[in-house]
């Protein structure tokens, strides 16, 4: 046990040096460097996903060398004409713009065109199309498409990660019923609960932790995929809670152990907890391909430090910084790992609720310890002694696992008992 939390002791320390050498970026501008036929021109970087801070910036910052990450979020086809304008502004102050390839674009932003805009480039030397242009940053930049486009629709990453969470899971629980001899027609009703309390109470728990205003200004994004704020839009599924899905998943799966399985949910539990585990890695996932829950502003040198150009204007200024969602998804996959090895390799699943307690300790000890790195989602409604929201939430699931590992010792369980035939 002794090492067990001289581990726990080392990841804190880490994530408190890490978070020691966080920087600040005056202006928001980074710092990159553009190679121009192989020589190098210094660049200051600024990127916004907001169309009225990218038509303030070129005004703001008179000065040479400044590159500009233009993002789809600021040519909405809404507001195409406001779009227009803002490219002829930073065009009459001596901007170029480019492709996503560095190539030079001459002709004027078009419906069609408009999203090929990439970066605008102010130089003390004019850049021609006959040049060799690429950026060179000390951080990474992940600017990724956001999805598979499927003619008129887009099937995003982020949809795509939760398809293959469930997909993944139903084959995992697959062969942990049939490892305990369990009838496979109670799988189907488990696979169903689960997805309702999942979609469902990550949503609410969103909406009702992080964006209350939804309720009375985007009411339909609350339940459906959409957002009718400036125009009908299909959006996909985002801004989910995972305490939110956890209590909602506790109460759909009592409903499912009582009236269906007819087994201890403590049973129940323990290897759903193992399912939800490596779930929750591809939820983080998805939510690195949507550029969300990022961490806060990191040295442009530091290995963890990433520039996410598309990342939502609530987290503040577009800087490089820590990977929050791959953190947790990493730590996930650990715990994943684990709570597998002991299910097949040793007798804990025959105590029933003491894996279902371990795992709820050490997923919200994770989610505890990498909040420390990220910034806030939304207005932070709950604080408690410098705990931001998602850590004030996580200290009772934290302790209800203690709790539940202590009274797993009443609900031992015989390997026969385990494997009775339905």
């Amino acid at each position: 046990m002794s090492n067990l939390f001289f581990r726990i002791y080392l990841i804190v320390f880490a994530f408190i040096m890490q978070f020691t050498f966080a920087q600040d970026y005056p202006g928001g501008l980074s710092d990159g460097t553009l190679k121009v036929n192989g020589n190098s021109v210094p660049v200051k970087i600024f990127s916004t996903t907001e169309a009225t801070n990218l038509n303030a910036f070129p005004e703001k910052n008179a000065g040479n060398n400044v590159l500009v990450i233009l993002n789809e979020s600021n040519f909405e086809p809404a507001y195409f004409n406001y779009s227009v304008n803002t490219l002829e502004k930073y065009k009459s102050l001596h901007y170029q713009f480019f492709d996503k390839n560095f190539k030079l674009i001459d002709t004027p932003a078009t419906k069609d065109n408009i999203t090929h805009f990439k970066y605008a480039v102010k130089s003390g030397k004019p850049i021609t199309g006959a040049d060799s242009v690429a950026l060179e940053t000390p951080f990474k930049i992940w600017d990724p498409s956001k999805g598979i486009q499927l003619g008129p629709v887009t099937l995003h990453f982020y949809s795509l990660m939760f398809v293959f969470a469930f997909g993944f899971g139903y084959v995992l629980m697959l062969r942990i019923f049939k490892i305990d001899n369990v009838n496979q027609k109670y799988l189907e009703p488990l696979f169903t609960w689960t997805l309702i309390g999942t979609i469902l109470g990550a949503r609410l728990g969103h909406v009702i932790f992080y964006q209350p205003e939804l309720f009375k200004e985007d009411f339909w994004s609350v339940f459906l995929p959409i957002s009718t704020k400036n125009g009908f839009k299909f959006t996909g599924f985002s801004g989910l809670a995972s305490h939110g899905a956890t209590i909602a998943l506790i109460f759909t799966t009592l409903y499912y152990s009582f009236k269906i399985i007819k087994k201890n949910p403590f049973w129940v539990y323990d290897r759903l907890g193992i399912v939800v585990a490596l779930g929750g890695a591809f939820v983080r996932l998805g939510n690195f391909f949507n550029s969300e829950i990022v961490g806060k502003a990191a040295a442009p040198n530091s290995p963890l430090a990433i520039l996410f150009p598309q990342q939502s204007s609530e987290y503040g200024l577009t800087v490089p910084r820590y990977p929050g969602q791959l953190l947790e998804a990493i730590g996930y996959v650990c715990l994943f790992v684990l709570l597998w090895i002991l299910y097949r390799k040793t007798n804990k699943k025959y105590q029933q609720g003491w894996l279902f307690g371990l795992f709820f300790i050490i997923l919200w000890a994770i989610r505890f310890f990498v909040e420390f790195l990220k910034e806030p989602q939304g207005d932070e409604f709950i604080q408690i002694g410098g705990l931001n929201t998602g850590q004030v939430l996580s200290i009772p699931f934290m302790i209800a696992g203690v709790v539940i590992m202590f009274m797993s010792k009443k609900f031992k369980i015989t390997q026969a008992e385990n494997e009775k035939p339905e």
